[in-house]
C-alpha cells in the first residue's frame, strides 16, 4: 500500500531547481513509472551533469570488481532530491570562518580542527547512599 505516494505529486517536487554540479540522491518513486532509475541506483548519491525539462542526468559511482566506474544515468525529477550530505560540512565551514574572523580581530590563532570525544575527567565516587554491589556471574548449576 502506497499511502505516501497516493494521489498527485506535490508541485514542490517540480519547482525545485537543479543545476549542473548539484549533489542529489536518487530515490525511485513507485507512483511514477516513467524515467525510473534501475534498481541498483536507488538510494545512491551522485552529481548532476545535465538538466533537461523533466529530467536530470546524474553521475553515480558503481563498484565493479576492484574498480569504481562513474555511470551516467538520466532520471526524471520525481525520482531525485537534493542531498543533505554536505550540509554539516558547509555549516562547519561557515562557523570556522566566523571563528577565524574573530581571532584575526583579536590577533590570535584559532584551531578549527575537530577533536574526537574526550574521555570523562577523573573523579571520586562517594559511597554515601550508594552502597557498592558485588557483580559476579551466576554459578553454574547442573540440571538433569
Amino acid at each position: 500500500i502506497f499511502l505516501d505516494f497516493s494521489g498527485v505529486e506535490h508541485l514542490s517536487t517540480y519547482l525545485k531547481v537543479y543545476k549542473v554540479g548539484d549533489i542529489v540522491d536518487v530515490k525511485g518513486n513507485g507512483a511514477f513509472q516513467k524515467g525510473m532509475p534501475y534498481k541498483f541506483y536507488h538510494g545512491k548519491t551522485g552529481r548532476v551533469f545535465n538538466v533537461t525539462r523533466r529530467a536530470v542526468g546524474v553521475v553515480v559511482n558503481k563498484q565493479l570488481g576492484n574498480r569504481i566506474i562513474p555511470k551516467r544515468i538520466n532520471v526524471r525529477i520525481e525520482h531525485v532530491r537534493h542531498s543533505t550530505c554536505r550540509d554539516d560540512f558547509l555549516n562547519r565551514v561557515k562557523a570556522n570562518e566566523v571563528k577565524k574572523a574573530e581571532a584575526n580581530a583579536k590577533g590570535e590563532k584559532v584551531d578549527c580542527r575537530r577533536l574526537p570525544v574526550q574521555p570523562r575527567e577523573g573523579h571520586f565516587v562517594t559511597t554515601k547512599r550508594n552502597e557498592p554491589t558485588l557483580v559476579e556471574p551466576i554459578p553454574y548449576e547442573f540440571i538433569i
